[in-house]
């Protein structure tokens, strides 16, 4: 079956539930995370208005998330910084931007697995896809950094955080990450 790449739309209803016009069928808000991590493409349209509604589904989804499972993805110095920019100059660059830094990050990723499988061959390291640690934090190092750069750039009144409060900021980034990390190790051990 040729695959069709128009996205599935899905329809949400004043009940609040979700029809998956594809399948037919009733879905729920992880059902549609699962699409996404399966990188199937969906819109989601009011039923009544037709209005497109995407946005406001998937930040339900994060919400969900970030509340459901303990291990949150968005540490409070990013929500903080995210925050600042509603109604501030720099708005509009800001979604460009992190679209661009999420699709490097994912470039990148896929790259470190590879060196992984190419450095360790068939382990159950490189089955779990985890990373070492020191990739992960340098990794977390450059993104901070390249963020800050490119907001100095594009805002050059803003004044740049002082050393030390960046390195405090990042090494708090750092330790979050780590202890992720370990809780996901941890959960992998349980299921082997």
């Amino acid at each position: 079956m040729a695959k069709n790449d128009s996205p599935i739309t899905i329809k949400k209803y004043a009940n609040r539930r979700l029809y998956n016009t594809g399948t037919s069928t009733y879905v729920t808000l992880d059902d549609l995370a699962v699409m996404v991590k399966k990188g199937e493409n969906f819109t989601v349209q009011d039923a009544k208005s037709g209005e497109d509604i995407t946005h406001s589904v998937l930040t339900q989804i994060i919400f969900e998330q970030e509340s459901k499972t303990g291990n949150t993805l968005l540490p409070i110095s990013f929500l903080r910084q995210l925050i600042s920019f509603y109604g501030d100059q720099m708005q509009m660059v800001v979604p460009s931007y992190l679209e661009h830094s999420m699709q490097a990050f994912t470039d990148q990723q896929v790259q470190m697995r590879e060196q992984i499988n190419k450095a360790f061959g068939d382990t159950p390291l490189t089955k779990n896809l985890q990373m070492p640690m020191q990739l992960v934090e340098e990794q977390v190092r450059r993104n901070t950094e390249m963020f800050h750069k490119a907001m100095q750039m594009f805002s050059p009144f803003m004044t740049a955080p002082q050393p030390k409060e960046t390195k405090k900021a990042e090494a708090k980034d750092i330790d979050e990450l780590k202890e992720q990390l370990r809780a996901l190790q941890s959960k992998l051990d349980n299921l082997g």
